[in-house]
């Protein structure tokens, strides 16, 4: 059956539920849920489903993520006169907007800005909180902290937008207002307004590492998915021992582009493309306005820019 694995057909592992370790750290208590697994949900993932921890910060930030999407939702819903199809209808221009720039850093009337200020502070709460408890699993586990890093970069943009950059402005008018076209809306504003962002270098290297943080992705999923035949999905396997999975793996590169890279190292390239998009990204936002008034004229006195 394996010469008829292709991309679209795969085999789904099911065995007994695994509940994981349970060591001094006292893993168990705390973990809410009965394992299974679904067919469905294999389709794309082939995974395990429960059981899951929460702990305390888990539930802080469900709880206030809670808060933060009820409070932009029911704001839309007002926008729509309470009239649910309405809401389903406009759902993607209807917007929670941050308050005017007349108002500065100050705390504006709710239907002014201040449900804006409320949720988000609520989403602050619940991401922070989030990264708090992805930190501290790992360090039960006794893992690496890799995935809270990487995590921990896209706070980082996060804060940026909503937090960073508007009091660096001194105006919570330039924060990013929650809801689809809106977002959109104001994200070409925002490169109108500064003399477009393609000529900030930084703008330059976070789509430099998007793109290859996809090209990086498609080219190590296929190679996997083109080996698993092999072996290739157990990957410590083949980075301690390696076997033909990864031997067929690197002789393909070598032969199509003259050099491959590690069943470990293609992690770490792709760990790094990934959390450098969202640093690149964030520090060209936070320079925007506060150091760069024009990115246009900034560049043509960098000489890489037209003078006319």
């Amino acid at each position: 059956m394996a010469e008829y694995q292709n991309i679209f057909t795969q085999v789904q592992v099911q065995g007994p539920p695994e509940y994981g370790m349970d060591n001094e750290n006292n893993l168990a208590e705390g973990r809410v849920g009965r394992p299974g697994f679904s067919t469905f949900v294999g389709i794309f993932g082939n995974a395990q489903l429960g059981p899951i921890y929460l702990g305390p910060y888990g539930l802080v930030s469900i709880v206030t993520g809670i808060l933060w999407f009820n409070i932009v939702g029911f704001n839309m819903l007002a926008q729509s006169d309470w009239n649910l199809a309405i809401m389903a209808r406009d759902l993607f221009y209807l917007a929670l907007e941050p308050p005017g720039p007349e108002y500065g850093l100050s705390i504006p009337p709710l239907q002014e800005g201040g449900w804006f200020l409320i949720a988000s502070f609520f989403l602050l709460i619940s991401v922070c909180s989030w990264w708090i408890r992805t930190y501290q699993r790992a360090d039960q586990l006794g893992m690496g902290k890799h995935v809270a890093w990487a995590f921990a970069s896209a706070i980082w943009l996060f804060l940026v937008l909503g937090l960073f950059r508007p009091i660096l402005m001194g105006s919570w008018s330039e924060a990013v207002p929650y809801g689809i076209f809106p977002h959109l809306d104001w994200t070409n504003l925002f490169s109108i307004t500064y003399g477009n962002l393609f000529y900030n270098p930084f703008h330059a290297l976070s789509i430099v590492f998007l793109y290859g943080s996809a090209l990086l992705f498609a080219m190590h999923g296929a190679t996997i998915l083109a080996v698993t035949r092999f072996g290739g999905d157990r990957e410590i396997e083949q980075i301690v021992d390696r076997g033909t999975a990864s031997e067929r793996a690197a002789l393909f590169w070598r032969w199509t582009m003259g050099f491959n890279a590690t069943m470990e190292g293609i992690h770490r390239w792709a760990w790094w493309f990934a959390v450098l998009t969202t640093l690149t990204g964030g520090i060209g936002i936070l320079i925007t306005g506060t150091v760069v008034d024009n990115w246009f004229v900034w560049a043509q006195e960098h000489g890489y820019a037209p003078l006319d």
